[in-house]
Formats: C-alpha cells, sequence, structure tokens
C-alpha cells in the first residue's frame, strides 16, 4: 500500500513548523535530499529566514542599531524573529512591534530611550513607505463655504503621523545618524516629553517638535473628530493658525462635512 500523500495545507503547516520551531520530521521525508540531507536543507531554509528578517529590521532601525551595537542588535533581533512570523508578506510593514520588545527586554534597560527612538524611526518608516495620494485642494473648502466650520472633518495625509515620547528622541535620533558626538553629549534626557510630527516632503522626511496644546489639536484632528469637536477636546488658542498650517504644508487629504450636518447642506442646497 502506498504510503498517504499529505494535502498542500498539511504540507504547508508542516512547513511552518519546520521554519518556527525546528521540528523537521512532519516534512522531512518530503524533502528530496539531492546531496543534502533533509535537515541540513531545511536548516538553510531557516537561517535565510531569520537573516531576511533581521535585515528589514536593521533597514528600519537604524539610529537604534548604532545605539547599541551590531552584535547587541543583532541579538535583540534574533529574539524578536524568533517570537512569530511577520504578519505580511510585504517586509516593509515588519517591526511594528520592535519598539514594545525592545521596552520589555531587560538588557536594554541601561538606555532608557532606547525604546522612544526605535518608535520614532517606525514612525519614519510607516511615512517613508505611505502612499503617495494628493493633499487636500483648499478649493475643496470653498465649495463647503457656507457650511460652519464646526461642521467639517479632515483625514490626515498618510505621509503624516504624530508621536509622543518621554525622551527627547529627535535630538537623539539626528546625533546619532549623523555622527555627532557633541550633539548627543549634549541631550537632556529630562528635557523629555515631545511631541513629534513626522512628515514625508519633497525634500525628505520631516521631523518636527509641536507644542502640546498643538499636538493634541492636531492629533483630534487626524484622528478624523470635526473641527468643533476638536476645538472642544483640545482647545488651542491658535487652533485655526494651527489648521492653516497644515492645509498650507499638504498634511491633509481630504475634508467632509460631519454625518450630521449633510442632511442640513443637502436642504440648504436643495429648497
Amino acid at each position: 500500500m502506498n504510503p498517504r500523500v499529505p494535502t498542500l495545507r498539511e504540507l504547508q503547516r508542516a512547513m511552518q513548523r519546520s521554519l518556527l520551531e525546528g521540528v523537521d520530521e512532519d516534512v522531512s521525508a518530503y524533502v528530496i535530499a539531492d546531496g543534502l540531507d533533509a535537515h541540513a536543507r531545511l536548516g538553510i531554509y531557516r537561517n535565510t529566514r531569520a537573516g531576511v528578517l533581521a535585515t528589514a529590521l536593521l533597514l528600519a532601525f537604524p539610529a537604534v542599531q548604532h545605539l547599541v551595537g551590531p552584535e547587541f542588535f543583532e541579538g535583540a533581533a534574533g529574539l524578536f524573529v524568533a517570537q512569530g512570523p511577520p504578519q505580511s508578506a510585504w517586509l516593509d510593514e515588519y517591526g511594528a512591534g520592535f519598539p514594545d520588545f525592545l521596552d520589555r527586554l531587560p538588557q536594554a534597560e541601561s538606555v532608557p530611550y532606547l525604546a522612544d527612538v526605535a518608535r520614532l524611526e517606525w514612525h519614519v518608516n510607516l511615512v517613508l513607505h505611505a502612499p503617495d495620494v494628493r493633499s487636500l485642494d483648499i478649493a475643496r473648502l470653498t465649495a463647503l463655504s457656507e457650511a460652519e466650520p464646526a461642521q467639517l472633518h479632515f483625514q490626515s495625509h498618510p505621509a503624516v503621523r504624530l508621536l509622543r515620547c518621554e525622551f527627547p528622541v529627535d535630538v537623539i535620533w539626528r546625533a546619532v545618524l549623523e555622527r555627532d558626538d557633541r550633539a548627543m553629549e549634549a541631550v537632556d534626557l529630562a528635557e523629555g516629553p515631545v511631541w513629534l510630527l513626522v512628515h514625508r516632503t519633497q525634500s525628505g522626511i520631516e521631523v518636527m517638535r509641536l507644542g502640546e496644546c498643538e499636538w493634541r489639536f492636531t492629533a483630534m484632528l487626524f484622528s478624523g473628530k470635526s473641527l468643533s469637536a476638536a476645538l472642544q477636546d483640545a482647545p488651542c488658542d491658535d487652533a485655526h493658525a494651527v489648521l492653516a498650517t497644515h492645509l498650507a504644508r499638504g498634511r491633509l487629504a481630504e475634508v467632509s462635512l460631519v454625518p450630521g450636518a449633510l442632511a442640513d447642506e443637502f436642504r440648504r442646497t436643495h429648497p
């Protein structure tokens, strides 16, 4: 009697166990040796997988690697990779959990700002690979000129992100990548927290500080809150100037009326 042939799904699961857990027994019988035994051949796949994922982390977190050194980074990356597979085939999305992993890593306790630097680098990575969509045309506001400003809500551009960090990571990040030892020595860790906006512009990635009030108001706008809700939940004396700056810098992608105002607008334009 011929042995039962496993289904494709069973082979895939067996291969997954080999790659993630090092358990080769279920799949090794179906690997053609061709001069190299099954365990050695499967080991090549495991090493390649680990190496590719570690390289993806290095590309996303260069400042972290410079802060802790190649050996430490390689070890931390190996531990992170061993936790589980990527959730997407697009490796630019791999590493979202790395900052929190570093925050929990006992060996990184001597560098208290390391996880925050990683968070900034991840936001830079997200902005760098965000879709290239058009910024909001201010003429769109003209079309809604008779609507109450409080009825408007905005959609942020995908190449803009907000981040709050406990440490002055923007200064640390620049000093590390520019190999500026003087700037690094001058860093005052007590200067935080910092409220950051990360934006992809035509000239590159911009990381800038906002005031806390400005940042909170912006966060409300970017979350899809109406202008009135943003003003109520995060009052800001110069809110309209902040909004005008975001419009001028292309940080908004769309504007529309809040759902409750749509019927009023329809009745106004269709008497």
